[in-house]
C-alpha cells in the first residue's frame, strides 16, 4: 500500500492527516520534526509526503529539495497555514507537487494525495521503462544530485525535442549530448559536433551551411556543411553562447525551418536533424545584456538539463576514480591500481575545478607517475594536489595546547585494508610489503610538511643518512 509520510509538529493536524489516509487505503507515517521527517525519507519510507512549513527545527520549503531528491523520490504536498503566494510560488519551483492551506477542505486534500499517486505510478513505470532501455554510455554516479540529471538524460533520450545542457568547463557536457543520442530513435545515426567557440569568422557559414562549387576562391567542389552531415541523425551545438548575433539570427531560421542555402547555391536544402546545445554561460544573463538573442533561446531551451559541478557530487569521487583508472589501465594494456584511503581523502579535499575532465587527466597522470607501484597513494598525485594535501595534513598533525598531535583523520590508514570475505586475500609477505610503503609514505608525508618542505630539515628530524633519506624519498615517488 503506498505511504502517506506526515511532517507536522501540531499532533491534531498530523492525526487528521493520518486518519484521512487511513481512509483512504493508505500506510499514514508520522514524524513531528524535519530531522525525523529526512530520516524517514532518506530511510526509503514516504510515496507521498505531506509537509508543513513552519516546523520546530527549520523551514519545510527550505528542506523541499532534499525531500524531492530522497530515495523514493516522493510527490511532495506543502500543507501550511501560511497562505502567501510567495512561499506557494517557492514550494513550486522547488519541486513541491501541490501547496494546500491547512483551512482547505478535506476533500481537496484528498483529491490532491490521490493525483500525486497517480502522478506517481505513470512516473514509475515510465522510469522503469526508460530504465530497462537506457544505456549511460560513460556517464558514472549515483550522488542524488547527478542522479536527477540522469533521469533527465533518459527523458531527453526518448523525446526529439531540442535540449540545453549547462555547467561549468569539464562537467561532462558532450557526454549527456551523446549519451541522449545513443539512446534516442536516432542512435547509429550522425552524431555531428560544432565548436561554435572554434568557427573560422570568414568561413563560418561554409562550414556550417556547405558551398557549391565556385562559391568562392579555392571552392573547386561541392562540399556538405555541418549540418547536412547531421541530417537523420543529432546536430550539437557546443557552446552555443559563442555564436556571433549574426550567426545567431541565421540559426534561428535553420531551426524553425529545418532549411538552408548553400554558400552559393541557388537552392534550399532540407535538412531533419536533432538540436542539442550546450554552454557553460549563463545564457538568461546573455540575453538580459543584449548579446543572445532570446527567441534563439526559446527554441534550444525546449528542455534544459544542468550539470552539476564536481564538488556537489562528493560520493561520485571514488566511483569516477576507479572509472577512470580501470578504463585507462584496460586502454594501455596495465594490470588493475589500487586506490586507497588516503588517496579518496585527498580527492575529497581538493576543489577540483576543472571539474570531472581534471579528475580523469589527474588519475591518467598518476598512473604514469606511478611507474609499476599496483598501489596509489597521495603522494602520486599531480603537484599542485599534493602541495594542498600535504598542507591540510600539516594543519591536522600540528600539536594542541596540550603538546599532543592529532591523528584522527588517519586513523582509518594505520594497516592496509583486506579484502572482504569471500574474495582473495594476499599473502602476508604481499600485505608486510603494502603496509610498509604505505606507513613510509604516510611517514614522509607528515615529515615534509611538518619540516614545511624543507629537506634538510626533513633530514636531520628523520634520523637517517642523507644517502639513505633520498634513496627512500625517491623510491616513494
Amino acid at each position: 500500500m503506498p505511504e502517506i509520510l506526515i511532517i507536522d509538529d501540531d499532533p491534531l493536524v498530523a492525526e487528521t492527516l493520518a486518519d484521512l489516509a487511513e481512509d483512504m487505503g493508505h500506510v499514514p507515517l508520522r514524524a513531528a520534526s524535519l530531522a525525523d521527517g529526512l530520516a524517514h525519507a532518506d530511510a526509503g519510507f514516504g510515496d507521498v509526503v505531506l509537509l508543513d512549513v513552519m516546523m520546530p527545527d527549520g523551514n519545510g520549503l527550505e528542506a523541499l529539495p532534499r525531500f524531492v531528491a530522497s530515495p523514493p523520490r516522493p510527490e511532495v504536498i506543502i500543507i501550511t497555514g501560511a497562505n502567501a503566494e510567495q512561499s506557494a510560488e517557492m514550494a513550486v519551483r522547488n519541486g513541491a507537487w501541490d501547496y494546500i492551506t491547512k483551512g482547505a477542505p478535506v476533500s481537496s486534500i484528498r483529491l490532491a494525495i490521490l493525483r500525486a499517486l497517480e502522478f506517481r505510478n505513470e512516473k514509475l513505470a515510465r522510469t522503469a521503462q526508460q530504465g530497462r532501455q537506457f544505456n549511460p554510455a560513460g556517464l558514472v554516479g549515483t550522488s542524488p544530485a547527478f542522479m536527477e540529471c540522469l533521469d533527465l538524460v533518459a527523458k531527453a533520450a526518448h523525446s526529439d525535442v531540442p535540449v540545453l545542457i549547462t555547467g561549468e568547463t569539464g562537467t561532462g557536457k558532450e557526454l549527456a549530448a551523446r549519451a541522449i543520442h545513443e539512446n534516442s530513435d536516432r542512435a547509429g545515426r550522425p552524431f555531428v559536433v560544432v565548436d561554435c567557440a572554434a568557427l573560422p569568422e570568414n568561413l563560418t557559414e561554409s562550414v556550417l551551411f556547405g558551398h557549391v562549387r565556385g562559391a568562392f576562391t579555392g571552392a573547386d567542389r561541392d562540399a556538405e556543411g555541418l549540418i547536412r552531415q547531421a541530417s537523420g541523425g543529432t546536430l550539437f551545438l557546443d557552446e552555443i553562447g559563442e555564436l556571433s548575433p549574426t550567426l545567431q539570427k541565421t540559426f534561428l531560421r535553420v531551426l524553425q525551418e529545418r532549411r538552408f542555402r548553400p554558400v552559393g547555391g541557388r537552392q534550399e536544402v532540407e535538412c531533419d536533424f536533432r538540436l542539442l546545445a550546450a554552454t557553460n554561460r549563463d545564457l538568461s544573463l546573455m540575453v538580459r545584456r543584449g548579446e543572445f538573442r532570446e527567441d534563439l533561446l526559446y527554441r534550444v531551451r525546449s528542455m534544459h538539463i544542468a550539470l552539476p559541478p564536481l564538488r556537489q557530487r562528493e560520493d561520485d569521487l571514488r566511483p569516477l576514480s576507479e572509472h577512470f583508472v580501470h578504463q585507462y589501465c584496460e586502454r594501455n594494456n596495465l594490470p588493475s591500481r589500487i586506490l586507497t584511503q588516503e588517496l579518496l581523502r585527498a580527492l575529497v579535499a581538493h576543489h577540483w575545478p576543472g571539474n570531472v575532465r581534471e579528475l580523469r587527466n589527474t588519475m591518467e597522470t598518476m598512473i604514469a607517475f606511478a611507474g609499476g607501484v599496483r598501489t596509489l597513494y597521495p603522494v602520486h598525485l599531480p603537484e599542485h594536489i599534493r602541495v594542498r594535501h600535504m598542507r591540510a595534513t600539516a594543519e591536522g598533525m600540528r600539536p594542541d595546547h596540550t603538546g599532543h598531535t592529532d591523528h584522527t583523520d588517519h586513523a582509518e590508514s594505520d594497516s592496509p585494508d583486506l579484502p572482504l570475505a569471500g574474495l582473495s586475500i594476499p599473502t602476508w609477505m604481499t600485505y608486510r610489503d603494502v603496509a610498509l610503503e604505505r606507513a613510509a609514505v604516510d611517514y614522509f608525508q607528515n615529515l615534509l610538511a611538518y619540516a614545511g618542505g624543507d629537506m634538510a630539515k626533513a633530514q636531520q628530524l628523520s634520523g637517517l643518512s642523507r644517502a639513505q633519506f633520498y634513496r627512500l624519498l625517491r623510491k616513494l615517488r
